[in-house]
């Protein structure tokens, strides 16, 4: 067993293990993390960034830099307290550690915080060992006299700078404790006063609204109480200030200017952000475990693991820290890293038939499908069970003999035969009251005992965290896709967590409050083992709309379902806001019915393309109604998705002009990775008094190499060249014609 050692008795066992190396200036395959034993600094390198910490005199781990990158021989602080202002503001609290437990003379935010069955709950970390392998780190800590122990987890995925961080909580006394409080990490920034915090809020159907609000002293607080993601945040952050070391030191930061902490939890449970700015102006982010209602005990050998917490850096505004971000939940989070599927054009008849589905009437629109170009056929709900409408049939997943009684397979073949592939909609972690499931398991549910048990939609939450209920969904979804050829799950969850107790451990169980964690645990080992045994399944993440994104479920399906509102001027700013923290490659957007449900708006087909273009192209609108010109232009600008599809999903991301704040105008280009081809949308919503619509400018092109522009729909002006260097399009800029109400034009510029 490990005793608690002296600093310098660490740090020499540390030197005996890890060999201090040189630092020269990274390539991105060149190793990352390195440890210096004389001046007990680890330091992480990459081409965009250099992040910093180290053990002080008091053998607590220390933030020292994170920023840009610094030259190998750059020198770097030997950690030290900050010295004390006074008796009331001791050193503890203003020395930015990187992972601070509750305990000494701590009085802000702590990563973590324990009962002990004594009454005691004092804890203090400090350094014990460290071991580098490859690009990972762990730092063991211990509290200075109880054999708890705390790894601090650090990876780096060194081509995008972006780093990973998490803990992992032991038990090794001879008692059973209590775990209240569990963060992942703490991000400590350099101490200032021009600091903005941009953050992700809404509702249903109006998720992803940037918010950006100057960060002064005190505390703001980012969470989901819901047991889920939530629509209401979400867990991501950046904080970016002023450009002070640029030629312009009084502008902001903006789209490519500016320096820029970035990071996002990856877990589908309750979550909590702090962004807390102490009486030194230090920042200090700390996320993990949401710690409300949240108890976990943990007996002896015990662990308990944080979910990881990422967070990047860019010296080039918010424009390019969404782009480092999207490159690495591409290469490095989406199940089919680093080389995921290409989006495929889908057809989903939700808004056609809703629940009233049957073979006949889904034939039929898959036959209309298919004449557009579409990949895949997605039937909604409605297919199993006694489901009519949404008061019964959650939980009972066999097919509804009266809709299909020759099961799936006949319209599985139809589609095949059409040259598309099938999805199907599913609702696993919900059941209705009016179910077989339900009158047979009541206790599968979460709730308290003696408690009401509150409706959200009709429908009542399993508790997956049981085993039981945790092996029905399992082996009912296994079953579906072995019995039937199905190549995509739309996997929905239309209702937040109520009354969240767990009375199969009894009343005295001091269990109870782990069910946040257990159930996101089951949830994603479910996914994990359907997609080890049916590789060529896809999953989308959907939640009554944005209700559960983040980069943990991202790690177990391939797209998720931005908004239910798919009205396509609505669209625009939640998509942009959307794509600050998340790749267009998982951005599903939809074409749909006009006048549009969500506010009675009416559009035409082109514009709704264009607007559904910018992420992954579906269509949901009913094709019954569709006359042969909707048919014709569908079919047009599907085929000049598919031509621009990689560059948009997968390509560089440049926000020309935000529709926020009431804008009339909105353009976005994306970039592919070789520089050889870009795509411009961009959208008016109402011209007024004969002004033209704003110049574009285009970005990231090849400025030494000549690009043809070809309209994909619309025109631009008349004086405008069809070829013209990268530079020409990026200096002298572009004018699309576009007058009127609600118009769009899209042009794909391409190497000669």
């Amino acid at each position: 067993m490990l005793k608690h050692l002296g600093l310098r008795q660490h740090l020499a066992l540390a030197a005996a293990i890890t060999t201090a190396l040189a630092l020269p200036v990274l390539s991105a395959s060149a190793q990352a993390i390195h440890f210096d034993a004389t001046t007990h600094v680890f330091r992480i390198d990459t081409p965009g960034e250099t992040y910093a910490f180290g053990v002080n005199a008091q053998s607590e781990i220390q933030t020292i830099y994170w920023g840009s990158p610094l030259a190998a021989a750059d020198p770097l602080p030997t950690p030290a307290a900050y010295r004390s202002l006074s008796g009331m503001e001791e050193s503890t609290n203003i020395t930015p550690y990187e992972y601070r437990a509750w305990g000494g003379l701590n009085f802000t935010e702590p990563a973590v915080k324990i009962n002990f069955p004594d009454g005691n709950r004092d804890l203090v970390l400090h350094y014990v060992s460290h071991k580098i392998d490859g690009d990972r780190l762990t730092i063991t800590t211990k509290d200075i006299s109880r054999e708890v122990f705390v790894d601090l987890i650090y990876t780096v995925d060194p081509a995008t700078g972006v780093i990973g961080r998490n803990s992992i909580i032991t038990n090794k006394t001879k008692e059973k404790l209590t775990i209240e409080q569990a963060a992942s990490a703490t991000w400590n920034l350099p101490h200032g006063t021009d600091y903005q915090l941009s953050y992700l809020s809404g509702r249903w159907a109006a998720e992803w609204q940037l918010t950006q609000e100057q960060i002064k002293d005190g505390t703001t607080v980012l969470e989901s109480r819901r047991g889920s993601t939530g629509q209401q945040n979400n867990p991501w952050f950046a904080i970016t200030r002023a450009n002070s070391s640029g030629p312009h030191p009084e502008f902001p930061t903006n789209e490519e200017v500016g320096q820029v902490w970035f990071g996002a939890l990856a877990w589908s449970g309750s979550w909590r952000i702090n962004v807390e700015r102490n009486q030194v102006h230090d920042i200090h982010v700390t996320g993990g475990y949401n710690p409300f209602d949240f108890a976990y005990p943990l007996a002896p050998g015990q662990k308990l693991e944080t979910p990881v917490f990422y967070a990047g850096y860019s010296s080039h505004g918010i424009g390019e820290a969404s782009r480092i971000f999207h490159r690495f939940e591409i290469s490095q989070i989406l199940p089919q890293k680093p080389t995921p599927k290409l989006r495929p054009v889908i057809y989903n008849s939700w808004e056609a038939t809703e629940m009233a589905v049957d073979y006949p009437g889904q034939a039929a629109l898959a036959e209309k499908a298919a004449r557009i170009g579409v990949e895949r056929f997605i039937m909604d709900d409605g297919w199993f069970g006694q489901r009519k409408d949404d008061h019964a049939g959650l939980g009972d997943w066999y097919v509804n003999q009266k809709k299909f009684p020759n099961g799936l397979k006949p319209l599985i073949d139809k589609v095949h035969a059409l040259n598309m592939d099938f999805g199907l909609w599913v609702e696993p972690e919900m059941v209705n009251p009016n179910s077989d499931l339900y009158r047979a398991h009541p206790d599968w549910v979460l709730n308290m005992t003696g408690r009401p048990r509150s409706e959200g939609r009709n429908q009542l939450m399993l508790n997956l965290a049981r085993k039981d209920v945790r092996a029905y969904v399992f082996n009912f979804l296994d079953k579906i896709l072995t019995d039937n050829d199905i190549a995509f799950l739309k996997w929905d969850y239309n209702r937040q967590w109520s009354e969240p107790g767990w009375p199969e451990l009894g009343p005295d169980s001091d269990k109870q409050k782990t069910v946040y964690v257990e159930y996101i645990r089951n949830l994603y080992s479910i996914l994990a083992e359907l997609r080890t045994k049916h590789p060529k399944v896809e999953i989308q993440s959907c939640s009554s709309g944005g209700g559960r994104v983040d980069l943990g479920i991202l790690g177990y399906t391939d797209e998720v379902w931005p908004s239910d509102n798919t009205d396509p001027f609505d669209r625009l700013s939640i998509q942009d806001g959307f794509t600050y923290a998340y790749t267009p490659q998982v951005m599903t957007a939809w074409v749909t019915d006009s006048p549009n449900w969500a506010n009675d708006r009416s559009t035409s087909v082109a514009y709704r393309f264009l607007s559904s273009m910018q992420g992954g192209l579906g269509v949901g609108a009913n094709l019954n109604k569709w006359t042969d010109a909707d048919f014709a232009t569908a079919k047009d600008l599907i085929a000049a998705y598919k031509t621009i599809r990689q560059t948009v999903q997968q390509g560089s991301l440049y926000r020309l002009i935000n529709p926020r704040n009431g804008s009339d105008h909105s353009a976005t280009e994306s970039v592919s990775t070789d520089l050889h081809q870009a795509v411009l949308f961009t959208f008016l919503k109402s011209s007024t008094q004969r002004y033209p619509y704003p110049r574009v400018y285009l970005k990231g092109l090849d400025p030494a190499k000549q690009y043809k522009v070809t309209p994909m729909y619309g025109t631009l002006k008349k004086d405008t060249p069809e070829t013209a260097s990268g530079a020409y399009w990026m200096n002298h800029g572009l004018d699309p014609d576009l007058t009127g109400d609600f118009k769009a034009a899209a042009f794909k510029f391409e190497v000669r």
